[in-house]
Parts: structure tokens; C-alpha cells; sequence
């Protein structure tokens, strides 16, 4: 299991073969990458802020808990904080398993949890200033369903 809470952008290729090329024993590798999104068209940046330990601590718990739950060989989550521009990759979730149901429906577990549960503060910059990211309806409802 690999946790990184990071400023620095990640190669998404190198990260998907060094995963691969270590899960000994799986049959499925499922990767997942986000992307900051502008769904106003006004995004200029969005900046993540998290407190150093705790994140760690935070995403390892709910990782092992993946890793135990789907019997996952191995499981890498990269999250990134920081001022990060549109399009700019903001996280990597990286499960492998025996099986494709298993290494997916880990990564969609992991997903849910770091969109709605990870310690981490969302504001978005615009040129007209910037507001904080409220947890969405939505995003509570998939996190549910686990």
C-alpha cells in the first residue's frame, strides 16, 4: 500500500507501470486519475490545502480498509495540494486484485472517499475572487452505498 500527499504533478504512465510491474500475484490493475475541472469557464486555479499527518493517516485508514475488504494485492493513492490549474491531475487511485470486480470496485470505494470524506479544503480562484468548495448531494450519496 502507497500513500503520497504531494505538490508535485505526477507522471501518470510511470506511476501505472511501477504499480503494475510490483502487484505480484493480481489479475486486474484498475487506475483512476482526476483532472480540475472548469465547469464555469472562469476557473483560474483551485488550491488544496490539507494538514501534513493527518491526510496520511486519514487516507491510509480507508485504504487498508479497501485493501482488507476486496483482498486487494496492493492499492496506491497519490493526492496532490497546492494551486493547480485546469486540467492539471489532482489524484491517482491505483487498485489490483485477483479479479476486475474487485480492483474496481476498490478504486470506486477509494474514489467516493476522497471526494467526500478525505481532509482536504477546495476553494476555487476566479478572476472575481475565490470561494470554498462545498461537499455535493451527490458525492455524499455514492460515498453512502459502501
Amino acid at each position: 500500500m502507497h500513500i503520497r500527499v504531494q505538490a508535485e504533478a505526477f507522471d501518470l504512465g510511470a506511476e501505472a507501470q511501477a504499480f503494475s510491474a510490483a502487484a505480484e500475484g493480481a489479475g486486474a490493475i484498475v487506475t483512476f486519475t482526476g483532472l480540475v475541472r472548469d465547469l464555469s469557464g472562469a476557473l483560474t486555479a483551485m488550491e488544496i490545502e490539507h494538514y501534513p499527518g493527518m491526510t496520511e493517516r486519514a487516507i491510509a485508514a480507508i485504504t487498508d480498509e479497501a485493501v482488507a475488504r476486496w483482498q486487494l494485492v496492493d492499492a496506491l493513492v497519490i493526492h496532490r495540494h497546492g494551486r493547480l490549474g485546469p486540467g492539471e491531475q489532482i489524484m491517482m487511485v491505483a487498485t489490483a486484485a485477483a479479479h476486475r470486480a474487485e480492483a474496481f470496485a476498490a478504486a470506486e470505494f477509494l474514489m467516493d472517499y476522497l471526494k467526500s470524506r478525505a481532509p482536504f479544503w477546495k476553494k476555487e480562484v476566479t478572476a472575481e475572487g475565490a470561494d470554498w468548495v462545498a461537499a455535493k448531494d451527490a458525492d455524499e450519496a455514492a460515498l453512502r452505498r459502501w
